[in-house]
């Protein structure tokens, strides 16, 4: 995405919006793995489960990274949003997602809508996300459907996560009902 989506800086009622944003700032890599499990362990996410402590909280906490819970009203975390604006002129949206029973609700349109008014700031040229065959198969449409463009294909090829023991054998094999 090379500009923002018009309309994006302009305030729109939104209703009852059941959830809202909350920043973790300097929050344990511990923590951090626990939401980031909970979102992403029925798409097979490994990356961060893979690191070592300091390599994670050399990430989170880097004053150019925000990483944001999405909380309900009971203030349990039912979703995350990471944004890294560590290259200049940049920002990637890092992770997006909600748990399985927080999707299929409007809640992801809200959560993009919340990723773009924080990533468009002054001095930012480019918003980005990567998405890939271990992302919900309508997240592609999705990100589009919000003004992204699609820019480049790649393999990527690594272990199965569940055999190098990050995620347990019934990753990735449950039925998302959202």
């Amino acid at each position: 995405m090379r500009q923002p989506p018009a309309g994006l800086r302009r305030l729109v009622p939104e209703g009852d919006v059941p959830v809202q944003l909350v920043r973790w700032k300097d929050c344990a890599p511990e923590k951090y793995r626990l939401l980031y499990r909970r979102v992403g362990e029925p798409w097979l996410w490994w990356s961060r489960l893979a690191m070592l402590d300091a390599e994670l909280a050399a990430i989170i906490h880097d004053p150019q990274v925000q990483v944001h819970a999405v909380v309900d009203r009971a203030r349990v975390e039912v979703g995350m949003l990471e944004l890294d604006f560590r290259a200049a002129g940049t920002c990637e949206i890092a992770f997006f997602g909600l748990i399985p029973g927080a999707t299929g609700k409007g809640l992801g349109k809200w959560l993009m809508r919340r990723a773009l008014q924080m990533a468009w700031v002054p001095g930012v040229e480019r918003v980005w996300v990567h998405t890939c065959t271990l992302d919900d198969p309508r997240a592609l449409g999705f990100y589009m459907g919000q003004g992204f463009a699609p820019y480049a294909r790649h393999v990527e090829i690594f272990p199965d996560p569940r055999v190098a023991g990050l995620l347990p054998e019934s990753a990735g094999t449950e039925p998302i009902i959202g």
